[in-house]
């Protein structure tokens, strides 16, 4: 009889997932500011590939349509001060951060009037103004500098928290567990952002990581985490509230892995072969992070067709406003080659 009561104690406490419990509604104005800002993301990147494409931005160039929902959510629960670092997919981050998309967009285009005067391209952009501290091309580079931002942050008892972002490939990377130990050992105020979009650089996370619940990967750091619906902007500003919570209070770091979804290939030289069209069409149709807060306004009467095209129709004006400005600034004077750099 025990023996039976602790196994179907056991079967109840493990058995199937319990679905999440819905995330806490958003306000009409939380609805508005979210669709916007994940439109101007979703419209800037689109434009990029286009720019890409006439051959206006060299070199590589990593696209965050899907993913838009993560870095909106987070932001919305962030204070001033936060930092966010993170790796080579970092457009939709700087544009989250309210950077100018003139300055974004000159930036991929190679132009004077980019970011790092036209001298980072796309994965290396930067603004301390704005407490974005990169853009790293590196796989997993960006993890143990923004837990030195979070040292930094501890030992000016200045409150603020460091978003660390990366992907579910850079999570495989020795210094991500490095970081994670000196973290938990200093109780330094750092979220681990994962952005788990299922495929790294072109490998499904089911043929390369034995421990795909990517928010356990602290558990033997005694880290705290939890997986997150990164497709629902709503949930993720939820759970961000209380990461952020956790490593402001001194708590120490907390591990966020947002099941989300990348549309386009790895770069702009994938052609995504590794998976079908009609999964990425699922996707696109179930799921849209853009179109779940675009369906809900119009459910709840919180916005009309026409007011949401006037959205998008003034969303596509600053696209092509950088766009335009990004094709013609003039590139960098030559001299520029030996300023801001280490010798």
């Amino acid at each position: 009889m025990a023996t039976a009561a602790r196994a179907k104690s056991s079967a109840k406490s493990s058995g199937s997932p319990v679905a999440p419990a819905a995330p806490p509604p958003f306000t009409r104005d939380q609805e508005l500011a979210a669709y916007r800002e994940m439109l101007l993301i979703r419209r800037f990147e689109e434009k990029a590939g286009q720019l890409y494409g006439m051959g206006l931005i060299g070199g590589f160039c990593h696209l965050y349509i899907g993913q838009e929902a993560v870095v909106i959510g987070m932001q919305m629960a962030m204070k001033e001060g936060d930092q966010m670092i993170t790796g080579y997919r970092d457009h939709g981050h700087m544009l989250a951060c309210g950077i100018d998309a003139k300055g974004v967009m000159a930036e991929l285009t190679g132009r004077r009037g980019g970011l790092s005067k036209g001298k980072g391209g796309s994965m290396h952009m930067f603004s301390k103004e704005k407490h974005f501290y990169g853009g790293h091309g590196i796989v997993g580079a960006q993890v143990s500098l923004g837990t030195g931002l979070a040292f930094a942050n501890a030992y000016r008892q200045n409150g603020s928290v460091s978003m660390a972002y990366f992907g579910d490939g850079a999570a495989n990377q020795g210094q991500v567990y490095e970081s994670f130990n000196m973290a938990e050992l200093w109780k330094l105020p750092v979220v681990y952002v994962i952005e788990n979009n299922r495929y790294a650089m072109g490998t499904a996370v089911t043929r390369a990581s034995a421990q795909q619940d990517f928010s356990r990967r602290g558990i033997s750091f005694n880290i705290p985490g939890e997986q997150v619906d990164g497709m629902d902007v709503r949930a993720v500003k939820a759970a961000a509230e209380k990461a952020l919570e956790w490593a402001r209070t001194g708590k120490g770091p907390y591990i966020l892995e947002m099941q989300t979804y990348r549309y386009r290939g790895h770069s702009m030289s994938d052609p995504a072969k590794y998976r079908s069209k009609e999964e990425v069409q699922k996707m696109r149709e179930e799921h849209d992070p853009i179109e779940q807060v675009r369906a809900r306004m119009v459910r709840a009467n919180i916005a009309t067709e026409d007011d949401l095209k006037q959205i998008d129709q003034k969303v596509r004006a600053i696209v092509n406003e950088a766009a335009e400005f990004a094709s013609h600034d003039p590139e960098p004077d030559p001299s520029e080659l030996w300023t801001d750099i280490l010798a």
